[in-house]
C-alpha cells in the first residue's frame, strides 16, 4: 500500500543552458527544486561546483531523508557505462567522471546516468504521451535533435545510455557535414538552428523586431510565408526519414515530439505526418502515429527519475509505464 513515506529519487537535468535538481516520488511529483545556470565555458571543476550547488540545496530539502537513489539526464554523449559526459556544449567536461562525482556528493547511494533524449523518453513513457505504448520513439526537436526507445513496455537506453540517439541517422547521404562528423544528419537538417540558417539562406527576412530564431520561422511560416514553409517542410522530411528508419528496425507505434521546434504546432507536425507516409511503407511501420510531447519542462527531471526508478527496481509497484 502507498504511504507519504514512498521512497524518493533525486534527478539532476544537466544541459548547457542550467543545471536543475529535484527530489521526486514514485507518481512524478516533484517535492523539491533547486536550479543554476550552467558555466558552460567554465572548466570542469567550476562545471562540476554549480552541479555540487544544485545536490547541496536538494540535501537540505525536508525530504532528502527518504532518496534511495540519483538519477542523471544529461547532455551528450554520455558513456553509462563508464560513468562519463561528454557534452558538446559543456567543453569543459570530456570524459568527466559524472557519476563518481556525484556519489561521492550524495553519501554512496546509487546513480544511474542516461542522455538527456533517454530521460525524455522515460518521461514521456510514464506519464506522457507515450503512457500505455509497449513500442515508442521519444525525441527532443531543439537546438539539437536527440531520442530515446521504448521496446517492450521498458525504456531501452542500451549499454552507455544513448540508444535512440535518432539526430544522427543519416537521411541525406550526400547531405552538409554534421558536427558529428558524419553527413546529412536529422540533426543537421530538422534542428531548430539549421531550419533557421536554411530559411535566411533561401531569402527569408526577419521581422521588424530582428528576431532570426526557429520560432520567428515558425510564425512567419504559419502566416503564410513560402520560404519559412518550405524550410519547416525540409526538417519534417528529415524527421520522418529517421522516424520510418526507426519503425522499420524496431516496430515502434508511436513517435512522440518535443522541445523547442515542436512549439512550432501543425506548421512542423502537418508535413511531417503528410512526408511519414512517403517513407513508412512496409506494413509493420505504417501505422505509427506522431504525437506532441505532453511534459514540458520537466521532462528531463521526471525521467532521470524514473529510468533509475526502473534500473534499480525502485517503485515497482508503480513502474514507469504502469497506470
Amino acid at each position: 500500500m502507498r504511504t507519504d513515506f514512498a521512497d524518493l529519487v533525486a534527478a539532476l537535468d544537466i544541459g548547457g543552458t542550467k543545471i536543475a535538481g529535484a527530489l521526486v516520488d514514485d507518481r512524478g511529483r516533484l517535492l523539491a527544486r533547486a536550479q543554476r545556470p550552467t558555466p558552460a565555458r567554465e572548466d570542469g571543476a567550476t562545471v562540476m561546483g554549480a552541479v555540487a550547488a544544485v545536490i547541496d540545496e536538494l540535501g537540505g530539502a525536508m525530504h532528502w531523508s527518504r532518496v534511495r537513489a540519483v538519477g542523471i539526464g544529461s547532455a551528450g554523449p554520455v558513456d553509462a557505462s563508464r560513468g562519463t559526459v561528454s557534452p558538446v556544449n559543456v567543453p569543459g567536461w570530456r570524459d568527466y567522471p559524472l557519476v563518481a562525482e556525484v556519489a561521492r556528493r550524495v553519501g554512496g547511494l546509487p546513480v544511474v546516468l542516461v542522455g538527456d533524449g533517454v530521460a525524455m523518453t522515460a518521461a514521456e513513457h510514464w506519464q506522457g504521451a507515450a503512457r500505455g505504448r509497449a513500442n515508442a520513439l521519444c525525441m527532443v526537436v531543439s537546438t539539437g535533435v536527440g531520442g530515446g526507445l521504448v521496446l517492450g513496455g521498458r525504456l531501452h537506453p542500451g549499454p552507455t545510455g544513448n540508444a535512440g540517439h535518432i539526430g544522427h541517422i543519416s537521411v541525406d547521404l550526400d547531405g552538409d557535414d554534421c558536427p558529428c562528423g558524419a553527413r546529412g544528419c536529422v540533426e543537421r537538417i530538422a534542428s531548430g538552428p539549421n531550419i533557421a540558417r536554411r530559411a535566411l539562406d533561401a531569402g527569408w527576412l526577419p521581422g521588424p523586431d530582428g528576431d532570426r530564431s526557429a520560432a520567428a520561422v515558425a510564425a512567419a511560416a504559419g502566416a503564410g510565408d513560402a520560404v519559412a514553409r518550405a524550410s519547416f517542410e525540409r526538417a519534417a522530411q528529415a524527421l520522418a526519414a529517421g522516424i520510418a528508419a526507426t519503425a522499420a528496425l524496431v516496430e515502434i507505434e508511436v513517435a512522440v515530439i518535443g522541445g523547442g521546434v515542436a512549439g512550432a504546432g501543425e506548421v512542423l507536425f502537418a508535413p511531417l505526418r503528410e512526408r511519414l507516409r512517403d517513407y513508412a511503407t512496409l506494413s509493420f511501420a505504417s501505422g505509427v502515429e506522431v504525437l506532441p510531447a505532453e511534459l514540458g519542462s520537466d521532462a528531463g527531471l521526471v525521467g532521470a527519475a524514473a529510468a533509475a526508478a526502473q534500473e534499480l527496481g525502485l517503485w515497482a509497484a508503480r513502474e514507469p509505464g504502469s497506470a
